[in-house]
């Protein structure tokens, strides 16, 4: 699991990437004004967890090989991540996925919810219509 937090120009966000196998989940939270690290480590420790428990979407991502690296290639590599600023491409494609997995079950949700209004006000018309015909 890695926990990247950048500042995106407006606000400050945490990107979480969690791999399992070949398979990665990536969440974005937005932590508005810059963060203490009490608050990260507050926010890791109540609400992270929630967060990556809600992702559905997986993207494909190939592992890397295994085998012994170099101290020197991987301070570069260090060095190289720690002046990285943003989300892996794979992250995005997963976030995009989860968006994406949202966005139609709220359409789902909404066209449900409007047609049981207009279900509800029908049969309020029709209520109203039988009243008027009942006589004197």
């Amino acid at each position: 699991m890695k926990l990247t937090v950048y500042h995106d120009g407006q606000f400050w966000v945490g990107i979480l990437e969690e791999q399992l196998g070949e398979k990665l989940k990536a969440a974005r939270y937005v932590f508005g004004a810059e963060p203490r690290d009490e608050e990260v480590l507050q926010w890791v420790r109540s609400q992270m967890c929630s967060l990556m428990e809600g992702l559905s979407q997986q993207v494909e991502v190939k592992a890397p090989k295994t085998g012994r690296i170099s101290p020197k290639r991987l301070a570069r590599q260090a060095a190289e991540e720690t002046k990285k600023h943003g989300v892996s491409t794979f992250a995005q494609a997963a976030m995009k996925l989860e968006y994406e997995q949202r966005k139609l079950e709220k359409s789902a949700a909404s066209k449900e919810k409007r047609e049981e209004e207009q279900e509800r006000r029908r049969l309020l018309k029709v209520a109203k219509a039988k009243e008027k015909h009942r006589g004197h």
